[in-house]
């Protein structure tokens, strides 16, 4: 991203942008986990970055820095895990309603965030054309 836009934008768009990079590979690590819901002994990855991201964000708001909070946004990557338990005979661990809401929910968010930055944008618009 350039300058430019940073300082039009603030960190409203890098945030954004980072959170919908998250939110399409939680989409796509769920859609894995459902593709494989009747393979035997497999293990379902989940997608984590919230806590890692909002620890970056917190920290960074007590440096006096002005790059520093966009370091840390630029900085915050999700972290894929796979977990390891299984009450199923086949060894799977995926539970398709599950996945399912959280495909929901992500696709919920998404559209949300990607909506959120349009009205930016046009509000941006609106007001370089009155100038």
């Amino acid at each position: 991203m350039s300058w430019n836009k940073i300082a039009i934008f603030g960190n409203t768009v890098p945030l954004a942008e980072k959170a919908l990079d998250f939110l399409w590979k939680s989409q796509e690590t769920t859609l894995n986990n459902l593709a494989n819901v009747d393979t035997p002994g497999f293990k379902k990855t989940e997608v984590s970055f919230e806590e890692t991201f909002r620890k970056r964000l917190v920290a960074a708001d007590g440096v006096k820095s002005s790059n520093a909070m966009l370091d840390a946004i630029e900085g915050s990557n999700y972290e894929l895990h796979s977990r390891d338990d299984s009450a199923r005979v086949d060894e799977n661990n995926v539970n398709a309603d599950v996945e399912q809401s959280k495909l929901a929910r992500d696709g919920l968010q998404y559209q949300y965030l990607l909506n959120s930055i349009t009205s930016d944008i046009k509000r941006y618009q609106t007001v370089l054309k009155t100038q």
